[in-house]
């Protein structure tokens, strides 16, 4: 019999600050030509930026390994050691940098072949089957309280030991020795209509019933994982952690999918195909199941009190090559299509560098602004917060062909209560191609052309001085530096109302209309009109930018200084990496009905507004030109800052 199976995940903030979760998926081909699928989630410990690192590093050094030895005839072992080598990792970096010392995850991982499963988890992290309106844990759970039961399940109970939380984690990957990996021998076999889950302990506030409900009421792996993360929000539950879940679909191919699954004979060659934004489906060929005894179904009780440390809230999450799949806040879908007619190398090089992008034509220069300003014409030179700044230099590595025209004239206005307003650059007129072509990025299409007036844009990110003056006129809070320099590091824990508020007090102190840009113009100013990935091209490279993983002398753990790199052709400096920065949009979930112009695109889910550019503390695949995520308007965060434009005459 023929197995296919369907994928779907999503992801929530919970109560926490910053988000510590991470998880991915990625396409295989299995010895046989057919398709394959791992997906991992790991769930980072150690507070604040430390447990972000360690998710994301965990999940890339295992990624990295089952993807440069699958397929295997021995795929248990594949998995074991990519926990270890993703625990070595963690070692590696907390030797280089002591004050990660601490930070660590857990993990659950599983490759999906031939109609099989076979996990990795270290943790309490679960991998659940959903058969028969019954669930099941198949993968151990490493806490103090699944230690506690498997002695009473064998036979031998074991008093718990007073003071000790159930929720106490006994196995986890913090770079020291694990003590249980849990590895099937054999893996297990699926059936039609078997649905697995593979989610992070945040689950935990929902009962078995519930999960089994919201499963039963959901048709597809997006309903249910969507369905899962509100059922969990709608509890309400004080201090919730982070909760992450990846849905699998286990379903009998149809006769035209085990066709295409097939391996292709020499006459016929197999054919990529764009899989677009539909549901699509990965077929896996697969033997006729058998009947095995897995274990009791799973009742999930958890003490909330006992939580100790807070888990996160950035969405910080892994890109890695072409064929890795990341999902990246609430609601993020990926189906698996046909399989590709060649095995891409998966390599940690997180760039966007498919095929059809390069081949893609390169759009044409930009026009010159038409339009003149009135404005006195400033000095183009770093504002006096920035003096001394150090600019990191990256090699000379030209990728791309695209032209774009030399970065227009600057303006500055006067403050009426006293100093300057924040250096802007002009920015010409032009058209581009606006978001991805990928199905990856189900969000960021259809690529679509957009129009844009010229405009001016800050020249760097707002810095926390800048924003004081507004904090101060006003009477708002003056957010937290968290001891960097005030007059040079980019203002974070703003709100997206502290933002649209600060371009209000601009506007009345100067006389012009200052705003937060719309999506269409932020990805154009930070794209210069190109197609390319990144503003200096398709291929990442090093010390281009301040990420988790783009190479700079700079620390991880926070941002850098304004104006710390080179600026992109507008002359426009931090448009990747550094922090994320508010723009005015609601956010819709992708560019269905979009406008052809840049301009505010009404409707969508204001409770959410969309941040663009990638942060200090996300990989390299944030910082693409075309990425979009959405945070809560209504909440400040420590990878988010500012940066505004203004209407020239």
């Amino acid at each position: 019999m023929a197995i296919e199976f369907e994928l779907a995940g999503s992801q929530i903030d919970g109560a926490r600050d910053y988000q510590e979760d991470a998880f991915l998926i990625t396409h295989l081909t299995d010895a046989d030509g057919n398709p394959s699928a791992l997906v991992v989630v790991a769930d980072g410990m150690g507070g604040h930026a430390a447990g972000n690192v360690a998710s994301n590093m965990a999940v890339q050094a295992f990624n990295k390994h089952v993807s440069a030895n699958y397929p295997s005839e021995n795929l248990a072992e594949i998995l074991e050691q990519s926990v270890i080598n993703a625990n070595s990792s963690i070692k590696e970096t907390v030797t280089e940098t002591p004050a990660l010392a601490g930070m660590g995850c857990t993990m659950v991982a599983a490759v999906l072949e031939g109609g099989k499963i076979t996990w990795a988890s270290v943790g309490d992290s679960h991998c659940y089957l959903v058969r028969d309106k019954e669930l099941t844990k198949l993968n151990a759970d490493h806490s103090y309280g699944g230690f506690l039961d498997r002695m009473e399940a064998e036979g031998t109970p074991v008093e718990p030991e007073p003071g000790l939380s159930r929720n106490m984690l006994m196995s986890a990957i913090t770079g020291e020795d694990i003590n249980e990996i849990d590895v099937p021998a054999t893996p297990f076999e699926l059936q039609p209509g078997d649905r697995i889950l593979l989610c992070s302990d945040g689950i935990d506030t929902l009962s078995a019933g519930k999960i089994i409900q919201y499963s039963e009421w959901s048709d597809s792996p997006k309903e249910c994982s969507d369905a899962l993360m509100q059922a969990v929000e709608e509890a309400n539950m004080p201090r919730q952690d982070n909760t992450t879940a990846v849905v699998v679909n286990i379903k009998e191919a149809s006769e035209e999918s085990a066709a295409e699954s097939a391996p292709a004979t020499p006459e016929e060659e197999p054919v990529t195909e764009d899989v677009g934004e539909s549901t699509a489906e990965l077929p896996i060929v697969g033997s006729e199941p058998v009947e095995q005894q897995v274990g009791q179904p799973v009742h999930i009780e958890q003490s909330f009190e006992s939580f100790e440390e807070p888990k996160s809230k950035t969405g910080m999450f892994i890109g890695i090559a072409a064929v890795v799949l990341i999902l990246i806040g609430a609601g993020a879908f990926f189906a698996l299509g046909k399989k590709p007619a060649v095995q891409t190398d998966m390599l940690v090089a997180e760039t966007d560098t498919t095929e059809e992008a390069i081949s893609e034509e390169i759009v044409e220069e930009t026009e010159e602004a038409t339009e003149e300003t009135d404005t006195t014409v400033a000095e183009e030179t770093t504002p006096e917060t920035v003096e001394e700044k150090p600019v990191a230099k990256a090699e000379s590595k030209p990728k791309a062909t695209a032209t774009t025209k030399p970065a227009g004239k600057s303006i500055q206005d006067t403050l009426k209560s006293g100093g300057k307003a924040p250096v802007m650059v002009v920015v010409p007129a032009g058209k581009f191609q606006m978001g991805s072509t990928s199905s990856r990025y189900s969000e960021e299409r259809p690529r679509h052309e957009v129009e844009v007036k010229a405009f001016a844009v800050s020249q760097y990110e707002i810095t926390f001085d800048e924003y004081d003056q507004f904090a101060k006129a006003t009477g708002r809070k003056t957010p937290d530096s968290l001891y960097l320099d005030r007059k040079t590091h980019p203002v974070i824990f703003v709100t997206w109302d502290d933002a649209y508020y600060y371009t209000k007090w601009l506007s009345e102190e100067t006389g012009e209309k200052y705003r937060l840009a719309n999506e269409a113009e932020w990805e154009y100013l930070a794209s210069t009109g190109k197609k390319t990935t990144f503003w200096w091209g398709y291929e990442e490279e090093p010390n281009r930018a301040h990420c988790f993983g783009c190479g700079s002398a700079f620390d991880p753990r926070k941002p850098t200084k304004v104006g710390s790199f080179e600026p992109n052709a507008f002359g426009i400096y931090d448009t990747a990496g550094n922090v994320s920065e508010w723009v005015h949009d609601c956010w819709h979930e992708n560019y269905k009905g979009a406008p052809s112009v840049a301009e505010v695109w009404e409707g969508g889910d204001c409770a959410y507004r969309v941040a663009r550019g990638g942060a200090y503390s996300t990989p390299p695949q944030s910082i693409r030109n075309s990425k979009r995520d959405k945070f809560k308007s209504d909440q400040p965060y420590d990878h988010i800052g500012i940066r505004v434009v203004r209407k020239i005459r």
